[in-house]
């Protein structure tokens, strides 16, 4: 604590000025101790003292894993299933030996009962710089993990709204982002992820085919974030802004540990995929 300035100031201005000096002797003392507070700053950031940037990667990748987890527990008991679907995130980021095993401790922490989980949040934010794209993906990342098994428990989403908070996301920001999330995982499950227009080639009913073109063309829709009514300017407005947010390469400058650039190209390439879905569609 920087007070040595204030108890000076205070103490000379008495002495000179009465009551109103010691106020005034306050005031500079307390000038005199930020300028010193942010000189040491300076000068330990210089010699690195703070952490280094491999650091803070790997505080966010184990912190993702353990919230993970911790999502994963909130219906109660943490299924076969919900192991598997850690594993697969595991996969994704093709994670083997010491990383692997990083992860799957990380994320048995998360589902302790007593898993300090604001405390965490707080960290990734600190690691993260509050960079709102390095938080927006480790938001998407826990949204993502919950919505691998198609559905949404309630006491999931609860638990999204804390991590949400303690991110400094609203709970607007979450429920966009769900929806967005719900209509990914359509798109993806449909098929619609390989290649634009795919829709579900594979079925001989015209009905059913243009019903699941419908369906596409909607879910690309909200996996941009945009009302299906939105004209071509607002669609690539809407496009634009997400690939700058998730492209991979900003991200890796910014802080992304290099264990996840998988999982940020697989998102940049379903933005990609759902675009080139309504460019088709609407020809522009």
């Amino acid at each position: 604590m920087h007070i040595f300035g204030k108890i000076l100031g205070t103490f000379f201005g008495f002495l000179l000025g009465g009551p109103f000096g010691a106020v005034f002797g306050l005031f500079i003392g307390h000038q005199f101790d930020k300028a010193r507070r942010l000189r040491l700053a300076g000068f330990n950031s210089s010699f690195g003292s703070g952490p280094s940037q491999a650091e803070r990667q790997e505080e966010f990748f184990k912190a993702a894993f353990s919230v993970m987890g911790h999502v994963a527990k909130a219906k109660g008991q943490v299924t076969r299933e919900e192991i598997q679907l850690a594993t697969a995130m595991m996969e994704r980021m093709n994670l083997h030996g010491e990383q692997r095993r990083a992860a799957q401790d990380a994320f048995r922490q998360g589902k302790e009962s007593d898993f300090p989980l604001e405390t965490v949040l707080d960290r990734v934010r600190i690691s993260s710089g509050s960079r709102f794209d390095l938080m927006q993906f480790f938001l998407e990342l826990q949204i993502s993990a919950a919505f691998a098994d198609g559905e949404l428990h309630p006491s999931e989403r609860n638990v999204l709204h804390k991590i949400a908070r303690g991110l400094g996301f609203s709970s607007e920001q979450l429920e966009q982002r769900l929806r967005m999330q719900e209509a990914a995982f359509r798109f993806q499950q449909g098929g619609f992820g390989g290649q634009a227009g795919g829709g579900y080639s594979h079925q001989s009913n015209g009905n059913w085919q243009q019903t699941s073109t419908v369906d596409q063309l909607n879910d690309a829709y909200k996996l941009l974030g945009v009302d299906s009514s939105a004209d071509a300017k607002a669609v690539k407005r809407a496009y634009r802004k997400l690939m700058n947010e998730h492209h991979p390469d900003k991200l890796m400058a910014k802080g992304l540990p290099p264990e996840m650039m998988n999982v940020a190209k697989e998102k940049a390439q379903e933005i990609q995929n759902a675009y080139d879905v309504i460019k088709k569609a609407k020809g522009f």
